[in-house]
């Protein structure tokens, strides 16, 4: 099967009517058609960009590589977490994702649990984050049929640096003044319950069944850890926020799991090196994958840096 390097992956841009036609400053993308929303930087469309398998989808390195990229996760064989930047110019759908039961008991592979990082937040962003204490299930059916259903909403403000944990089952929507990177299960489940009126399907009874009116949804506080901070941890994934001074980085920054590891730059730059080959230089906003059977990790800070250390687990 041959060795896998360390590799980093190109962005895939997806439309969505509630994004941008310009990503600038963020990204160096303009379009005059659709706007732009998400930017999905581990979607299986996403190409590596850097060495031997430089042009090659996620999905094609995963399916000839699998157990030496995914380790421990290898599971049923799909890369185990989508990670993805978002950019709403406006309300996004109010929506809920269904838990693995619902999903499985509907035919598909598994649910969407997701959690949300602030990477900019405006003064006065919000998100709405579940159901108000005390409503009820009638209540907001009621409240989708009068189209007073964000009048029922739990709204959450956001600063940069926020994590937000959104459980299977939470009824949420996203608003302008935030630029946020998502992590989630690999699933596009998602039923729209309610969408302002725009000429959009929605999903009522699906949605209503997968609803949960008390969920953990919530911020998380980060907790601090040997120079670095967990931002989250939960059954499908644990994230980590590295602030890295110029030069070697700590070791414990790509220290094995036996699993797949990814991390996304923040800020700075890094350059990866793995088993005592200079493999791959990560710049702000990029994404690089280090597989579970790297040997002798480390990172070299090009210029100060945050790093975001995205790592999946096994359920």
């Amino acid at each position: 099967m041959g060795e896998i390097l360390p590799f980093r992956l190109a962005p895939y841009f997806r439309t969505r009517i509630w994004g941008f036609h310009n990503l600038a400053p963020w990204f160096d993308f303009k379009t005059e058609g659709e706007p732009i929303g998400e930017v999905w930087l581990t979607g299986e469309m996403c190409k590596a960009a850097t060495g031997p398998l430089a042009g090659q989808t996620l999905r094609a390195i995963t399916d000839q590589y699998g157990p030496d990229l995914l380790g421990s996760v290898l599971g049923d064989g799909e890369f185990p977490l989508l990670v993805k930047m978002l950019f709403p110019k406006e309300k996004l759908s109010v929506q809920v994702h269904p838990d693995d039961l619902m999903a499985r008991e509907h035919g598909e592979p598994r649910g969407k649990t997701e959690c949300w990082y602030a990477l900019d937040a405006q003064p006065g962003a919000a998100v709405a984050l579940g159901i108000r204490s005390g409503v009820t299930h009638a209540q907001v059916r009621a409240a989708i049929r009068n189209a007073t259903l964000e009048e029922l909403l739990e709204m959450v403000p956001v600063q940069k640096h926020d994590m937000i944990f959104v459980d299977a089952g939470t009824v949420h929507a996203m608003g302008p003044g935030v630029v946020i990177l998502e992590t989630q299960q690999t699933s596009d489940l998602t039923y729209r319950m309610y969408d302002y009126g725009r000429p959009r399907e929605l999903h009522l009874e699906k949605s209503l069944e997968a609803m949960r009116l008390k969920t953990r949804a919530g911020k998380v506080p980060p907790r601090r850890v040997n120079g670095h901070e967990i931002l989250i941890e939960e059954s499908y994934f644990q994230i980590e926020r590295w602030p890295l001074a110029t030069g070697e980085a700590p070791a414990g920054l790509g220290a094995p799991t036996g699993a797949v590891q990814i991390f996304f730059v923040a800020e700075g730059s890094v350059q990866i090196f793995a088993d005592k080959i200079q493999s791959v230089l990560v710049a702000q906003r990029e994404i690089a994958v280090l597989p579970a059977s790297s040997r002798d990790v480390r990172f070299c800070v090009q210029a100060p840096a945050e790093v975001i250390r995205i790592l999946p687990k096994s359920v």
